[in-house]
């Protein structure tokens, strides 16, 4: 039940939305578009345009389940993104909020969890159109096959990406982030120990598989009570050049480039406009920074820099994770309550 009231809380903002609401939101959007671009061109011009960045989990035409978008849905958002802004990496919205100054329109893509499926069509596309994105994966789930148990919660078992395609991802230019060893909720009271294994730990040998550095991290779930300083610490010091959230939000130049906002892709493209258009009543959401303020100038200095060496630290034995290099047994999916 745990995971099913996560993924409710999480996941719903992706479910489309009825014929009204979309009609109403599209008069709305219509209405405010005068005041949107005259922000737009005032933030511009101070430098200090926020940059919004998007997450999606699964595309696939079953349409399966509220976190899940079709294909055309997402070729369709896909398109409006490429003609309405300038996309860019993970890194580069780091740099600008870093240097306190954005005067162009610009999102980025990220991807959570790690579904297999989205080898079909979403990242080929994204690949071939050279779009650059972050694509977030739970270590575990990828090493052993195990379906997610918040997919498991509503009766479905989607596979995840193997290994093998993560690191073709890689290869083809996509950055890969660290999504927890286990897809835990690191709100909870977790040890040190566990808190290391499932952020450092977890990134660090993601790195050593896929021969690539693991830059950025995504907390699971991603509301405010989902968040840990402890964890974002433990990130910070590690080398990460960012932890991201999932509760929306803007990333507003000059503020902690850290902490990246991140909205939902819902399904209805109307939202999606009207999220990255500036929404003159979200424009102040969740300004207050749960996470402690990471600017370093260190990390500022290093942005290829890869998670250091570090000594390791033993994942609990109910969350074990193979040695790199180790090809995993099949595993057989989990129920919600072992996955807990």
């Amino acid at each position: 039940m745990m995971f099913a009231s996560l993924a409710s809380a999480v996941y719903r903002r992706e479910a489309r939305l009825p014929p009204w609401k979309r009609w109403l939101l599209t008069g709305y959007c219509a209405a405010t578009m005068p005041w949107r671009r005259l922000f737009v061109r005032r933030a511009a011009a101070r430098g200090r345009l926020p940059i919004p960045v998007l997450f999606y989990h699964r595309i696939d035409d079953d349409a399966a389940t509220a976190w899940t978008m079709t294909t055309a849905e997402f070729a369709a958002q896909i398109d409006f993104l490429r003609r309405e802004f300038e996309l860019i990496s993970l890194g580069e919205v780091c740099r600008r909020l870093a240097s306190g100054g954005n005067d162009r329109r610009c999102a980025a893509i990220t991807f959570d969890d790690g579904y297999a499926d989205n080898c079909r069509f979403a990242i080929p596309l994204l690949l071939d159109l050279g779009i650059p994105f972050t694509y977030f994966v739970t270590l575990e789930n990828v090493l052993r096959g195990r379906p997610f148990a918040h997919d498991i919660a509503v009766g479905r078992a989607f596979a995840p990406n193997t290994l093998s395609q993560i690191r073709t991802m890689a290869d083809g230019g996509a950055e890969i982030g660290a999504h927890t060893a286990t897809h835990c909720d690191l709100g909870q009271d977790w040890s040190s120990d566990r808190l290391y294994a499932e952020v450092v730990e977890a990134g660090r040998q993601l790195a050593e598989l896929i021969g690539c550095p693991v830059r950025h991290f995504a907390f699971p779930f991603g509301r405010p009570e989902n968040l840990n300083p402890r964890a974002a610490e433990l990130a910070r010091r590690a080398g990460y050049l960012s932890v991201c959230s999932a509760y929306g939000g803007y990333n507003w130049p000059g503020e902690n480039p850290f902490h990246i906002r991140r909205i939902g892709a819902n399904r209805d493209l109307i939202q999606v406009k009207n999220h990255l258009t500036f929404d003159p009543r979200k424009l102040n959401l969740h300004r207050d920074d749960p996470l402690p303020s990471t600017r370093t100038d260190d990390r500022q200095q290093r942005p290829e820099a890869d998670l250091p060496a570090t000594s390791p630290v033993a994942i609990p034995s109910a969350v074990a994770l193979p040695s790199p290099g180790v090809t995993p047994s099949p595993a057989v999916p989990s129920s919600p309550a072992a996955s807990a």
